[in-house]
Formats: C-alpha cells, structure tokens, sequence
C-alpha cells in the first residue's frame, strides 16, 4: 500500500522558517513527478511548487518562487520543501502528492494530475 506522509509543520513566526517532508512508503516514486500543494484556511487547494523525477527541473508558483526550494532524495523516498521568509498568508495546510501515471515527467502544476496525496501538515505563521 502506497503512502505519503507529511511531516514538519507547525507554529512559526513571520520571517521564519519551516522544512517540509514527505516520505513514501511503498512502491518508489524515484521515476515520478511530486508537487507540494496547499490549502489556505477557507480558500481551495493550491499549487506551490513541483519537481521532475530526478530533481533537476522544478517549478514554483510566482509567490513562492524566490522564497521556498522543493528537493527530493530518491534514495530516502523523500521529497522536501524548505520555505523561508514566511508570511501570515502562507498559513495553510501543505499536502505533497506523487503522479504515479507520468513517468519522467516534468509535473503539472493541476492538482487534478496526482494520483496519491498526504495527509497534509498545518503550517501557521503568526504575524
């Protein structure tokens, strides 16, 4: 059974910083596209950021882009988000998800091409 599991939310303060992971656990995502996603309190899911099978091409949303890195360890089945200079707006639940149907694939910025979802992990950035 396949699953992501998010881990290193929490409480920070504005300016801060956080080090998201999802770690898969069952069949290996190493040949497949993994995006973060996130949900603001009352707003609809968004995209945050994506990365290619290998780690070498990734694309972020433009409020993000000089703020938060996306990385992935293929060999720990782990894909990370390191967010920094964060904002109250950035308060959100953050969910990782893997496209198991494109192999080595770029990735899609549409949540409605990932097949497998976290649970998602709380991020709040007091101001």
């Amino acid at each position: 059974q396949v699953q992501l599991v998010e881990s290193g939310g929490g409480l920070v303060q504005a300016g801060g910083s956080l080090r998201l992971s999802c770690a898969a656990s069952g069949p290996t995502f190493a040949h497949n596209p993994m995006a973060w996603f996130r949900q603001p309190p009352g707003k609809e899911r968004e995209f945050v950021a994506v990365i290619n099978w290998s780690g070498g091409t990734s694309y972020y949303a433009d409020s993000m882009k000089s703020r938060f890195t996306i990385s992935r360890d293929n060999a720990k089945n782990t894909m990370y988000l390191q967010m920094n200079s964060l904002k109250p707006e950035d308060t959100a639940i953050y969910y990782c998800a893997a496209d198991s149907r494109r192999p080595f694939a770029a990735g899609s910025v549409y949540s409605s091409d990932y097949d497998y979802w976290g649970q998602g992990t709380q991020v709040t950035v007091s101001s």
